[in-house]
């Protein structure tokens, strides 16, 4: 078995990266946990930098699983307490994730499933050891998919 170093997973509300950092803890492994969030709707990123809530006032992506602009207070206390770093990744970057997720595996994971891909490939050189993400969703919007695929990325005008 392979220890992973480090595990890339995407933040809505944060039941999957709490889920995630339980886990870690109840193995007692020394995984890193790095959470992704779209830059658009980084109301996590904003607090976890504060030590505090920080809404947002709006929540632009077009993965619409990310699309928060308030952070669960509880989520957000296993996350400042268990997730080694957040990072933001732009809307260009979660379209290629998709776009590499759906050429490798032929998946067609929405924005926010492909989103801990475009975090791992933004810190694809800050990497030392084996890394995963978290896959999840695949309800992405026929048009926006199409859009992807095309080589462009949706358009968000504003989604509050």
């Amino acid at each position: 078995m392979v220890d992973l170093d480090t595990v890339y997973v995407p933040i809505g509300l944060g039941s999957g990266i709490c889920g995630v950092i339980g886990t870690r803890d109840l193995l007692n492994l020394k995984t890193k946990i790095v959470g992704v969030v779209a830059e658009g709707a980084n109301t996590y990123s904003r607090s976890v930098a504060a030590g505090r809530i920080v809404p947002t006032n709006s929540a632009l992506t077009f993965a619409d699983g990310m699309a928060v602009r308030v952070p669960d207070a509880t989520a957000l206390y296993v996350i400042q307490r268990g997730a080694d770093r957040i990072v933001e990744v732009t809307e260009n970057e979660i379209a290629e994730a998709i776009r590499a997720i759906y050429s490798a595996t032929h998946n067609c994971p929405e924005g926010a499933g492909a989103a801990a891909l475009a975090g791992l490939l933004k810190e694809r050189e800050r990497l030392h050891g084996p890394a995963a993400i978290i896959l999840s969703g695949q309800n992405i919007d026929r048009t926006w998919m199409q859009t992807v695929l095309a080589g462009s990325t949706p358009l968000v005008s504003s989604i509050s």
